[in-house]
């Protein structure tokens, strides 16, 4: 299996790469693209789009819950940037 857990924060990720088994389920199930139109945009193998939706759907509850947390923290983001509010500044 080209997977691992060791690093990217505990997250899944296609070993080799910086592809999260998170960001192929968004690609795949949320935008829409199939199989080869992930591995095209990510520059990846289908063995390994197909390893990582199969992950994916083996343990589908935390990654529907990892992928709503990172919605929440894209939104979150958004939302402080619309708002004007810099980090950077004091």
């Amino acid at each position: 299996m080209p997977l691992t857990r060791k690093i990217r924060n505990g997250r899944p990720f296609i070993i080799g790469t910086t592809v999260t088994v998170a960001d192929i389920a968004i690609a795949k199930i949320y935008h829409g693209l199939d199989a080869d139109g992930v591995a095209d945009w990510y520059g990846l193998t289908l063995p390994q789009v197909y390893a990582a939706l199969a992950y994916y759907y083996d343990h589908r509850a935390g990654m529907d819950e990892q992928i709503r947390a990172l919605i929440r923290r894209a939104e979150d983001l958004e939302e402080r940037r619309a708002g004007g509010e810099h980090s950077l500044l004091p």
